[in-house]
């Protein structure tokens, strides 16, 4: 039984939300585990992620902070939430509240984050001596740029979401009441794209940043050319023709 997070799937939509702020071995594994199965569930098409209450996260567990060995033992030295980056489902993440330390890698792996108008985000682990971990460094340099990253990871200073809206870290910012809704809302216009499109949409562009210029175009083309061959992509021809909304299966 799940200990540290609560998961439901809802239709097309799989919900997975944080009911403790302190992420420590056990959330890691469990975290871990709802990505497998969302992975493995054809019904499942995009993902939820938030937190409950008034906190995303609050981030490592103290019996993990500045324990490199118990860092390690707990999977968090070891890209522990890059499953949900290289799921081939979008995720979408609803920063409720504060988004600290390993609460903020972890938010750094979704494909699309929005968050409340009351979240802060923080990496302050220079304050103890310590640098953020899993994945935290890199995934925010590419995602915010190299000047804004570093002024987050070597001053640890903490940004409200408007701030965090101007760096591009969210990509929109709602009042608290209307995040969960918004969540959804986003997730369900995801859930009706052509899940094969999606998949590769989201390899496309997250594989083919760490490429060369030329190598991101080949490798978009050769995805453009495997989907063309797929009953979606008919499908969705079919459906435009047909003045219709497509029935996407997948194959």
């Amino acid at each position: 039984m799940n200990q540290t997070i609560r998961t439901q799937a809802t239709g097309a939509i799989a919900y997975i939300t944080l009911t403790r702020p302190e992420i420590d071995a056990a959330t890691i594994a469990e975290l871990r585990a709802a990505c497998g199965s969302i992975a493995d569930d054809a019904a499942v098409r995009a993902a939820v992620l938030s937190g409950e209450g008034t906190v995303f996260s609050s981030g490592w567990a103290p019996a993990l902070l500045g324990d490199a060995a118990a860092l390690r033992e707990a999977g968090a030295l070891d890209d522990p939430f890059g499953c949900f980056a290289a799921l081939p489902k979008p995720v979408v993440v609803a920063v409720n509240g504060d988004a600290v330390g390993g609460g903020l890698a972890l938010a750094l792996t979704a494909d699309i984050r929005i968050a409340s108008d009351t979240a802060l985000f923080a990496l302050p682990e220079v304050s103890a001596g310590l640098i953020p971990v899993a994945g935290a460094t890199q995934r925010l340099a590419r995602l915010v740029g190299r000047g804004e990253a570093l002024r987050l990871v070597l001053t640890g200073e903490t940004i409200d979401a408007a701030e965090a809206l101007r760096i591009g870290l969210v990509s929109e910012v709602v009042p608290v009441a209307d995040l969960s809704a918004r969540a959804t809302a986003i997730a369900e216009r995801l859930a009706e794209r052509g899940p094969i499109a999606l998949q590769y949409a989201k390899e496309a562009v997250t594989r083919g940043i760490d490429m060369t210029l030329e190598q991101a175009l080949r490798f978009e083309t050769d995805l453009t050319v495997i989907l063309q061959t797929t009953d979606d992509r008919a499908e969705g021809v079919q459906a435009f023709l047909d003045k219709r909304k497509p029935q996407f299966k997948g194959k």
